[in-house]
């Protein structure tokens, strides 16, 4: 009506209420493994495209 969509600015999240979130960042951070989909995937393609790069 106005423009505004979604939620106006109001969300919650149980996943950041129970810490979840969090830990998944302090792991990632840790261990240098990615939590996200897309994460993963990139660091995944960037170690495939390492082992076929010939070394100068």
């Amino acid at each position: 009506m106005f423009g505004f969509k979604g939620k106006y600015g109001i969300s919650f999240s149980l996943k950041r209420l129970l810490g979840i979130t969090g830990m998944k960042s302090s792991f990632a951070q840790k261990t240098g493994i990615p939590t996200t989909k897309g994460g993963l995937e990139r660091k995944i393609g960037r170690t495939i495209l390492a082992v076929f790069k010939p070394k100068k």
